[in-house]
Order: structure tokens, then C-alpha cells, then sequence
């Protein structure tokens, strides 16, 4: 048994250094709550910038919007950072497993990535979202099929699914396949139709279900940064919630606030589960279906002291 916990908290946007400090202080609270895995929302460290096009409309780019992108870009990490460390020692500290959003840097691109942190080993996986939603294309690039990392916690098999990649059939069942236990769902969506696909996904591949979304209002963000429509106060309102695979929610969701949800992990519940229903198992059907998964990294320029086939 297992004591999980899922941090509904608003990130420090374009502050990287305030949202690591903020994230270490959450560590803290998750610790003495009794958690030792803990999962944070999408983006936390460098912000999700919400309601901005950055000055982007087809055909045409505002030096505005450059200037805006420079700041987000100024605010991402990179994984060999000094704030990437940090949270390493506050996982280490505190003796739990962390599961964060992060905007990273890599070279000229940025990347939405969850980071899986180990207490005693540090980083173990990484995973860049696949898909960037909409305008997210604009800012984030897409990852590929050599972050799709699945790791063994204390709590069981662990990966992570962020944000609408979780509308990914295809997605959802390579997870399943590496023996996905505890599902994390670190989000932006705070809609009421989130919930359903959070129980949906549980019941599916017979899965905890860890979601986490951020309660953040416009007064956390920069003085001077404008959202390109009306947005309300509250900018995202939370939705937190733990799923058992059964579809049970054992905590949230919560809205309109900050705050830790918990809930007990038991991986019997998931065994049970599967008298009626495997995903990848007895309720396939290979010879009907089949899915090939891609793992390798991709690059666009390969360096090679061989000859090519033209001389």
C-alpha cells in the first residue's frame, strides 16, 4: 500500500526559480501528509501560458509575440539545470517520488515534458507530450516515441500521459502495454469533461488514474502579460482527482482551490480488475488489431565519420 498524492497548486509563470522554490515547499506538504509519490500539473515549472497567440495569426508573427516567446523561452529549464537538481534534492529529501511538468529547453526548441523523479536516483524518466494542442503547436515542439518511459516506484509501474495526448487511443494502449499501474495525467483541462475521461482511462486499462491540474488566477501571472481574449479571474480551476481501476474516484475532483489530494494505493485493486478486463491481454484481439510502436530517437542532422554510399 501505497500513499499518493496529487498537487493542485498554480505555477509562478516566466519565474522558474519562484515555481522550483513553490514545488519544493509542495514536496514538503506531500511528505507530511504521509505521500510518497507525488504528482504536480502540466507545465509547473515555466508556466502555462494561457490565453496568449503570441501575436500569431496565419501568415504573420507580431514582434511582440517574438519578444513574449523570448521571455517563456528564458523561463524553460533544462534537464542538466540547476533547478532539475533542486528538485531532485527535494525528492530526495523528502523521500518521494515526483512526477512534475516542466517546460524544457533543447536547444532552439522548447518541449512540454513531465520529468518522473526517483528519491535515490534522480531523473529515471522523461516524457515530451506528442502532441501539442492546437496553439501549444506554435510554442512547444513535438516529442517523440523515445520518451514514452514507463518506470517501477514503490507504487507500482508508473508512466505519464499529459494533457489531450490523453485522446490518444493509440497512445493510451502503448501505455498499457509496458504494464502502466499508476497512470498520470498531469493537465490544463479544467472542464467538467475531464473528469469523465480520467474514469473512462481507469476503467479502460484498469489503472490508478493521478490527474493533476493547476488553480491558478490571472493575479499569479506577470503584470504586464495580456491574454488575447476575456479570460475570467480564475484562469484554470483545478479538477484534481485520484481514479482506482474500477472507476471509483477516491479523491476530488476539488475546484477553485489550491490544494493536496490523497489517496491510498492498493495494487491488488488493479489484479482484481482484470478477471473481466485486460486492454493488451484477453480483451484483445491481435489477430484482428495490431500497433507498432516507434521508440527511436529522432534527429534531424546525424553526424557520421563514414563514407555515404555516393563517396
Amino acid at each position: 500500500m501505497t500513499r499518493a498524492a496529487v498537487v493542485q497548486a498554480g505555477s509562478v509563470p516566466f519565474d522558474r526559480k519562484a515555481a522550483v522554490a513553490k514545488a519544493m515547499g509542495l514536496m514538503r506538504e506531500c511528505a507530511e501528509g504521509g505521500a510518497t509519490l507525488a504528482v504536480f500539473p502540466e507545465a509547473f515549472i515555466g508556466g502555462y501560458p494561457k490565453g496568449s497567440a503570441f501575436g500569431s495569426a496565419v501568415g504573420y508573427r507580431s514582434p511582440e509575440g517574438r519578444a513574449l516567446f523570448q521571455r517563456y523561452f528564458d523561463a524553460a529549464i533544462t534537464l542538466d539545470g540547476e533547478e532539475v537538481a533542486l528538485l531532485e534534492q527535494g525528492a530526495a529529501e523528502h523521500k518521494l517520488f515526483v512526477v512534475i511538468g516542466v517546460i524544457e529547453r533543447l536547444g532552439n526548441t522548447l518541449y512540454c515534458t513531465a520529468l518522473m523523479i526517483d528519491p535515490h536516483k534522480g531523473v529515471v524518466g522523461k516524457h515530451r507530450k506528442l502532441m501539442p494542442t492546437a496553439v501549444e503547436r506554435l510554442v512547444w515542439g513535438f516529442g517523440d516515441g523515445s520518451t514514452l518511459d514507463v518506470v517501477d516506484t514503490p507504487a507500482g509501474r508508473l508512466g505519464t500521459v499529459i494533457c489531450w495526448e490523453n485522446y490518444m487511443p493509440l497512445l493510451r494502449q502503448a501505455m498499457y502495454a509496458q504494464g502502466v499501474q499508476i497512470y498520470c495525467a498531469p493537465t490544463a483541462d479544467d472542464r467538467p469533461t475531464w473528469q469523465s475521461s480520467m474514469v473512462h482511462i481507469a476503467l479502460e486499462g484498469r489503472v490508478f488514474v493521478l490527474s493533476a491540474c493547476q488553480a491558478i488566477t490571472k493575479d499569479a501571472y506577470p503584470a504586464d502579460y495580456e491574454f488575447d481574449y476575456d479570460a475570467p479571474d480564475t484562469v484554470m480551476r483545478g479538477g484534481s482527482m485520484i481514479v482506482d481501476p474500477l472507476g471509483n474516484v477516491l479523491a476530488g475532483p476539488v475546484f477553485g482551490e489550491e490544494t493536496i489530494l490523497y489517496a491510498d494505493i492498493d495494487l491488488g485493486a488493479k489484479t482484481r480488475g482484470h478477471i473481466d478486463m485486460d486492454a493488451t491481454g484477453h480483451y484483445s484481439r491481435p489477430d484482428v488489431f495490431s500497433l507498432r510502436v516507434d521508440t527511436g530517437s529522432k534527429t534531424s542532422v546525424e553526424f557520421s565519420t563514414e563514407p555515404s554510399a555516393h563517396g
